[in-house]
């Protein structure tokens, strides 16, 4: 398929898209972090894919929905790099796997575990999910400036929340220092390395370790105020590191 053809799922073509895009699970959280930008636009909402572009300090930046899980992550991520993008964070949310990590507070993801199916339908799990060095040391430059409570390392990324052993897998992961799960990152990482893109992870904290996952998720549903600004600062580190970037 030509890169210039509008695309078949996120809807938009080669002239829609920045080099610097912001990519979410939530259509809803693509409307809040378009109001950080200036003269912002939909562009497109099919499927699972809502995308808007406007302008950053003076730098056009695109960012555009996933849904849930690495399939529609890595659809989205290949789509978006047909039409130009280059360098990819993800404003996401995460569940603690340790219990120091507080509701709002970040995870800055240095690597991810490769729990999921749809990065090894391109090579094995033994190749490392790893993200950008450049991205997210503008990311924690970002942050370290604000003072914001924010984890750095390795997170774990799945299919479900809702397994048999959830539990015994939540405690094998938190004996092994992993710092949070979420369902999209490793698949990012992984195959934004293969595309030759720059890809980073920062996920704002929404579940305590070893709360149940249902009053989690209903928690953050409500969309309390600690969790609002955990998503706020997320998203301005992630734009102060793409605006930082240059080619």
């Amino acid at each position: 398929m030509s890169n210039h053809a509008q695309q078949p799922h996120i809807a938009v073509g080669i002239a829609d898209v920045s080099e610097k895009v912001i990519v979410c699970g939530e259509p809803d959280r693509v409307n809040r972090i378009a109001t950080l930008l200036d003269n912002s636009e939909q562009l497109a909402n099919n499927r699972e894919y809502r995308v808007v572009s406007g302008d950053y300090q003076g730098q056009k930046i695109t960012v555009c929905s996933t849904g849930i899980g690495a399939p529609s992550a890595i659809i989205a991520l290949e789509e978006l790099a047909l039409c130009g993008a280059k360098y990819l964070i993800r404003v996401g949310s995460a569940g603690a796997l340790q219990s120091h990590i507080q509701l709002g507070e970040l995870i800055v993801a240095e690597g991810a575990v490769r729990d999921e199916g749809g990065s090894k339908a391109y090579i094995t799990d033994t190749y490392p999910a790893v993200a950008s060095r450049a991205l997210t040391t503008g990311i924690e430059s970002y942050l370290r400036q604000h003072n914001y409570p924010t984890h750095y390392g390795i997170v774990r990324s799945h299919d479900s929340f809702y397994t048999d052993d959830e539990d015994t897998l939540c405690e094998h992961w938190n004996r092994k220092g992993v710092l949070g799960a979420d369902m999209e990152t490793s698949a990012l990482f992984t195959v934004g390395r293969l595309r030759g893109l720059q890809v980073a992870s920062i996920l704002n904290n929404v579940v305590l370790y070893q709360q149940d996952v249902q009053e989690g998720v209903s928690e953050y549903a409500n969309a309390n105020d600690t969790m609002q600004k955990g998503e706020l600062m997320a998203a301005k580190a992630a734009l102060s590191a793409l605006c930082n970037m240059t080619p």
